[in-house]
């Protein structure tokens, strides 16, 4: 097994011009042992995309914080989920996706049916996050051994 750290991308969707919550989950992922590809703002699919082919990744990171994820996301996942499964990692959401507040646990739900592994939405997401990034710790760990 190699000893290379895992690989985590991280973006944003293509209206979101914030950069501090990449920064953030960039610094979230590398203290914790990760190696961060981060696409920067207003990511278009098709960077994603490539970024995904062209580089071994564990994780892809999506977060969004100018409320227009709920609109976005379907047609970003849609891209990434036509990549080949070999290239194609787990997919992860958070931030503020909604402009009306908070998404309620249908909007979750249906983001996870889509296929997303995770979504973190709520005030204690980046705990969730944190504790999700644990737990693949642990699987790759328990899969090594």
């Amino acid at each position: 097994m190699s000893s290379q750290p895992p690989v985590a991308v991280v973006t944003t969707i293509s209206s979101d011009a914030h950069t501090w919550n990449l920064v953030y989950l960039q610094t979230v992922l590398e203290e914790r042992g990760w190696q961060v590809i981060n696409l920067g703002s207003c990511t278009p699919v098709e960077l994603v995309v490539e970024s995904l082919t062209e580089s071994d990744v564990d994780l892809l990171v999506v977060s969004t914080v100018n409320g227009h994820g709920l609109l976005e996301v379907p047609a970003l996942l849609d891209a990434v989920l036509h990549v080949p499964a070999r290239s194609r990692p787990p997919v992860v959401l958070g931030g503020k996706l909604s402009t009306h507040g908070e998404i309620n646990d249908e909007e979750v739900q249906r983001l996870r049916e889509m296929g997303f592994a995770e979504v973190f939405a709520e005030e204690t997401a980046i705990d969730a996050f944190c504790s999700y990034l644990s737990s693949l710790s642990v699987s790759s760990t328990a899969t090594a051994a």
